[in-house]
């Protein structure tokens, strides 16, 4: 849970949250998320990911586009002692990661924002937030 403001510098280094580190381990993975970000998974996370990813069906193209979306840009990244973990520059690139990052703890992974992509997405959802709470209480109970 939470959000958390950190500087990416130009080698693509990100510092993780303190509140994260021990949870995550020496290693993570990161990969191509939805809406414009990256998700972070620690290595177990994304073993029950990557179970799931391989049990879609190759013969559907929908599927095997998917699988490719995400396993082609899945990178293990290690956390240094500093507590920061180094992301592809094709990462960077595809999240639109520049200077101010936002990190957003999600239920099982993490979500990696650049500051002003997260901020323009949460102002255009903000007026829906009552629309979609009504609309999945029923999933939520």
């Amino acid at each position: 849970m939470g959000e958390y403001g950190h500087n990416i510098d130009r080698k693509g280094r990100l510092i993780m949250p303190a509140k994260f580190r021990e949870e995550l381990g020496e290693h993570v993975v990161v990969t191509r998320g939805l809406d414009g970000c990256l998700y972070v998974y620690t290595s177990e996370q994304w073993m029950e990911v990557y179970k799931r990813l391989s049990a879609l069906p190759t013969t559907n193209k929908n599927a095997r586009w998917y699988q490719r979306m995400v396993l082609s840009k899945a990178s293990e990244c290690e956390m240094d002692s500093q507590g920061r973990i180094l992301i592809p520059s094709s990462l960077t690139s595809l999240a639109g990661l520049q200077k101010e990052c936002l990190i957003i703890g999600m239920a099982n992974h993490l979500e990696i924002w650049a500051k002003d992509r997260w901020e323009s997405l949460e102002e255009q959802q903000s007026d829906l937030f009552e629309d979609m709470a009504e609309e999945l209480s029923d999933i939520m109970g």
